[in-house]
């Protein structure tokens, strides 16, 4: 019988976790498990099953998808830093060195969950227990292992001087601590990605098949996703890839599960319901963070106005810049859902308010994590009581069905093909005219307007598209109003964060946290 991931509790993970790794479970210092504490495991579906739900507890972290990784995405053109913080300040302008706390987690972290993967993929194959639950969790181990790798690999790794990133997998995860070194290009972790993800497809079942108490757990269409992502971020050091892109997305498309945008015809109503809990498990939904009131992603409140309006712990950061509002069409229904301005309207404890802030830096705030703040008396119900942990009971974003068309539509046109069909699903959701003959500037428009804000990664779209030099060597503007405490009061357009000097010959990559680099002996990555 499965096991319900989402009523596993933190402290039966936390317990877990000791059993599992107390030697050490990231890669520079791997002992193989046989100690007092571990050697009386695996030996049963519930020993199988806490090991396999250990996987998923850092998917909630602060430090992975809530913050973590959204600081480099901070680094866009998107947003800007929304609080005065030198340390954000710095990695946002590239001066960042490998030791700030904010981008010091996600790298080891990562490697936790490989090795747990690992652990998994090296014990349950000889477990006694039902063959299809055994199955099931050997490409939940794979799915994880292969997510995790794919962030790791386009964050750090390359295929020029730098290489990739340690692979670490059943065979060698015992190795002498010190021993690991990097591929020789990120190329060799795509390899190792694809393939974990392919036998994790093979494994897992549809999402549609699992119960209510399984929803959070991998699934099919989330492995075939991320095989078309990989290849969509291998092309641009392969073109044979684009059509790579074009088979995994078409693979979710038939999968079996009934993926399709949220489109009743209603754009505004469409996607505003989209962000919200309401579609958590819907068929646009493939890969998310799951989230309830007591812990999940804290993203909406990282981004929620600072303090609340004095209702609430909102942390104030990320906030929208002029650019990324003017990007939007004039009657695309996403750029309300998607942003507040000053004077709009929206549902906050109950009260409909008008938007202002003496606190953005920028005078807009992102509106489409801000569904759940809306209901009167909120707390405990749809946000965290815990003001500390602000999240609330939406599942934030990875992978949507719409990213699936978006690549879809951008393999296509770096074929000379036509892309527009996919393309225009996705504007017509949102209330849009179709576009005829559709170039690849249209898609990197129309990749920034529908993620804004999101998982999908502008700064890492701009990277590999080779427009981050230009785009970030101009200022991003804000609004700044002449009185921040009226909802009415006018603006001038000023420049909110200075042109930056980005040198796509290393910037490419981040640096690895520093110590990670004393602790491994990796080599850190060019110039950084």
């Amino acid at each position: 019988m499965r096991k319900n991931i989402n009523k596993t509790k933190q402290l039966i993970l936390l317990i877990i976790s000791i059993v599992l790794v107390s030697c050490s479970d990231e890669f520079t210092n791997l002992e193989p498990i046989g100690s007092s504490s571990s050697g009386n495991f695996w030996q049963n579906e519930q020993d199988a099953t806490e090991a396999v739900n250990s996987m998923y507890y850092y998917m909630k972290d602060e430090d992975m998808f809530s913050r973590g990784f959204m600081w480099y995405i901070n680094a866009s053109d998107d947003m800007i830093t929304g609080r005065v913080n030198a340390t954000a300040d710095n990695i946002a302008n590239f001066n960042t060195t490998g030791t700030e706390s904010y981008t010091y987690w996600m790298y080891p972290q990562c490697y936790k969950i490989i090795r747990r993967a690992n652990d998994v993929l090296a014990n349950v194959p000889n477990m006694d227990i039902d063959e299809d639950l055994k199955n099931q969790y050997l490409g939940e181990a794979y799915f994880m292992r292969g997510f995790h790798y794919f962030w790791l690999a386009h964050t750090y790794g390359d295929n020029g001087l730098n290489g990739g990133v340690p692979i670490v997998t059943v065979d060698n995860m015992n190795d002498e601590a010190g021993s690991y070194s990097r591929p020789a290009s990120v190329i060799e972790n795509y390899e190792q990605i694809i393939e974990d993800l392919e036998l994790a497809a093979q494994l897992l079942p549809l999402y549609t098949s699992y119960s209510s108490g399984d929803y959070g757990r991998a699934h099919k269409d989330a492995a075939l996703a991320y095989i078309a992502k990989t290849n969509l971020y291998w092309a641009q050091y392969d073109d044979s890839k684009w059509q790579e892109v074009v088979t995994y997305c078409d693979a979710v498309t038939n999968s079996g599960s009934g993926r399709a945008l949220i489109d009743t015809d209603n754009p505004e109503e469409d996607y505003r319901l989209l962000h919200s809990h309401l579609n958590n498990w819907t068929s646009e939904y493939i890969w998310s963070v799951d989230s309830g009131v007591d812990d999940g992603s804290k993203l909406p409140g990282v981004m929620l106005e600072n303090t609340g309006w004095g209702l609430y712990n909102g942390w104030g950061y990320y906030q929208p810049t002029e650019g990324l509002y003017n990007a939007f069409e004039e009657d695309d229904a996403r750029r309300e859902v998607t942003i507040l301005k000053f004077g709009d309207e929206f549902e906050f404890f109950g009260e409909t308010r008008a938007y202002q802030s003496e606190n953005s830096l920028s005078g807009f705030q992102f509106n489409k994590y801000m569904y759940e703040y809306g209901f009167e008396d909120p707390v405990g119900v749809y946000i965290n009581s815990n003001g500390n942990n602000p999240g609330t009971i939406y599942n934030v974003p990875l992978m949507r069905y719409s990213e699936i068309l978006l690549m879809k539509a951008e393999a296509l046109i770096m074929q000379g093909l036509d892309g527009d069909e996919p393309l225009n699903l996705v504007r017509d959701r949102a209330g849009l005219n179709a576009i005829t003959g559709a170039t690849l500037e249209n898609l990197k428009n129309e990749r920034r307007v529908e993620f804004a804000g999101e998982f999908a990664n502008r700064h890492f779209d701009l990277v590999r598209w080779g427009d981050a030099e230009s785009t970030y060597s101009q200022p991003s503007y804000g609004r700044i109003h002449t009185d921040k405490s009226d909802p009415y009061s006018s603006y001038s357009v000023e420049e909110v964060r200075a042109a930056r000097s980005f040198d796509a010959s290393y910037m490419h990559v981040w640096p690895i946290p520093v110590e990670v680099i004393e602790s491994s002996g990796i080599p850190q990555n060019i110039n950084w």
